[in-house]
């Protein structure tokens, strides 16, 4: 039985934009999704964002440089999905150090009651205490080589001067209109004085949030986290519900993140254990190698064994608590204990206990990668949650809080950070990377991740080619398939699927399997490609 399940997303879609001139934010800098050089290249969700991290390595800024710039100005135009309210993953291959990953992910107090507090999926309370400011900071103060100033000056100016809405941005900000209206901040930043939603090419400026990145910029993450910034988050924090203090904020540290390893067909694979999903990318790469790169040519056989590869993996999300549970994960003996389970499958997968709901429309997170002239890689992925996160922002400052707290996540108590399907990784050959990629999309991140990585190893494809092949995902009920475009799953191929016992619904819609940006070495040995999400709005370019 094939459910056609796009149907009523594309009517909910077309409820959300029926009054909104698209064409009036589109950048025709996104029609730039490929860009090769030798002088480094910047893939990001956003042509603005793709800009400021180009002007950067033009500076002789690295690949460090160039992603925090990139992120800071995601946070000024692209709020729905990221911003210095958030949480941010970040690995980076150094060529003089190797490999390094940082954690700053959104974290409950430290004296945090779980059990009393209010269960709120948006809100005051779900709002912890934010990561990104000490993530990009960490970053920049240990691997970059420009200055704070240098590499703020984009987003700053962006938010002090302006910038056009871009189409998606518009949409996803209406899909949350009714949410935003309750809250003071959110209405005074993200809706027009009349309180109607902001329109596609609307001009933005957001005075405030120039200030708040200028104090960053002049006083580092100390006046975010102990400074007036500090002080005026907790004050509005208190007065409506949530749960911050200075202390929470003052305790807080941005990580250094275990790094997971595994392997494909003979590629060395490079991720971040928790609160990253590495270890179950790695996973389900690991099962995928169990089935020969001969018999996975076929593309109805691909989707049969990429669809068990993540299913399974996905068995074992709550079985991440210690590094020996990282090693045993990673192993390829546990990835031949699941494959074997895969011809007597009876597995129900109980996706409603997720964390990042398979059925979110459109939200959840960006993902930017970037990698210089010397061959250092920065892959950094961040996000708010759903479309934008808490719905609260605080007035005098500009921003959007995460969700994290509340169930969002699942149960994250005292003292904890919040796990999510985020999974930087790095693909090596003889010690030497050459595929650098993330994603965004909830807990269609691994499965994004796993398609591209096997598009290009097993099918040798291009990573432009790899990146606009169909996907698939687990559903609720079976295997989810993207129809996209002449090369996506066809109805015959879901008559295949079916035929294998599956229950098949297809999707047709954008950026409904994940979005990816990545950087990947050309073999011809001219530099590098970077690639941007065909499905999405972001670019890819290089310096002069």
């Amino acid at each position: 039985m094939i459910k056609k399940i796009f149907f009523c997303f594309i009517l909910f879609f077309a409820s959300c934009v029926s009054n909104l001139k698209i064409s009036d934010g589109f950048y025709p800098e996104s029609l730039q999704k490929v860009s090769q050089s030798v002088n480094g290249v910047v893939s990001t969700a956003h042509p603005l964002a793709t800009k400021a991290g180009v002007a950067m390595l033009q500076k002789g800024g690295n690949a460090i440089d160039a992603a925090v710039a990139s992120a800071f100005a995601l946070a000024v135009v692209e709020p729905s999905m990221s911003g210095i309210g958030g949480r941010t993953q970040i690995l980076i291959y150094s060529p003089q150090s190797g490999f390094h990953g940082i954690d700053a992910t959104t974290a409950a107090p430290n004296d945090y009651d779980y059990d009393n507090a209010p269960k709120k999926r948006y809100g005051y309370p779900s709002i912890g205490v934010p990561g990104v400011v000490k993530g990009l900071s960490k970053a920049l103060s240990e691997h970059g080589s420009l200055s704070r100033e240098d590499i703020m000056k984009p987003a700053i100016q962006l938010a002090k001067e302006g910038h056009k809405l871009i189409t998606g941005e518009a949409i996803r900000q209406s899909m949350v209109y009714e949410q935003l209206k309750e809250f003071e901040g959110s209405r005074q930043y993200f809706l027009n004085p009349d309180e109607s939603s902001r329109r596609p090419g609307q001009w933005v400026i957001q005075s405030d949030l120039a200030k708040v990145l200028q104090a960053i910029s002049d006083e580092g993450e100390e006046v975010f986290y102990k400074g007036w910034i500090a002080e005026a988050i907790v004050e509005d924090n208190q007065k409506k519900g949530g749960v911050l203090s200075m202390q929470a904020l003052a305790e807080y540290e941005a990580l250094d993140a275990h790094i997971v390893n595994g392997s494909y067909r003979g590629n060395d694979l490079t991720a971040l254990w928790m609160p990253s999903y590495g270890a179950i990318t790695i996973e389900a790469l690991h099962i995928l190698e169990t089935y020969s790169s001969s018999r996975i040519n076929d593309n109805q056989v691909w989707g049969e064994a990429v669809y068990q590869a993540i299913k399974f993996a996905y068995l074992d999300r709550k079985e991440q608590k210690s590094l020996d549970d990282a090693d045993r994960l990673t192993s390829k003996e546990w990835a031949q204990k699941r494959a074997s389970e895969i011809s007597n499958d009876q597995t129900n997968l109980d996706l409603e206990e997720l964390t990042e709901s398979f059925s979110s429309v459109m939200g959840h997170t960006t993902h930017l990668t970037v990698v210089d002239k010397d061959g250092m890689i920065a892959v950094l992925t961040q996000t708010v949650g759903t479309s934008m996160g808490s719905k609260v922002a605080t007035p005098g400052l500009g921003f959007v809080y995460a969700q994290t707290l509340g169930g969002y996540l699942g149960e994250v108590k005292a003292g904890q950070r919040a796990a999510s399907h985020i999974s930087p990784m790095i693909v090596s050959n003889d010690g030497n990377p050459f595929l650098g990629l993330g994603a965004a999309g909830g807990s269609r991140i691994p499965s994004s991740i796993v398609a591209v990585i096997s598009r290009v190893v097993d099918h040798g494809y291009s990573l432009e080619n790899a990146m606009a092949m169909p996907r698939v995902h687990p559903s609720d009920e079976g295997i989810n398939i993207e129809f996209t475009g002449q090369n996506g799953f066809s109805l015959a191929d879901s008559s295949y699927f079916s035929s294998m016992g599956h229950e098949v619904s297809v999707t047709r819609g954008k950026a409904r399997f994940g979005r990816i940006h990545a950087v990947m070495k050309d073999p011809d040995g001219n530099g590098w490609f970077g690639v941007a999400d065909p499905d999405w709005e972001g670019s890819a370019d290089s310096p002069n």
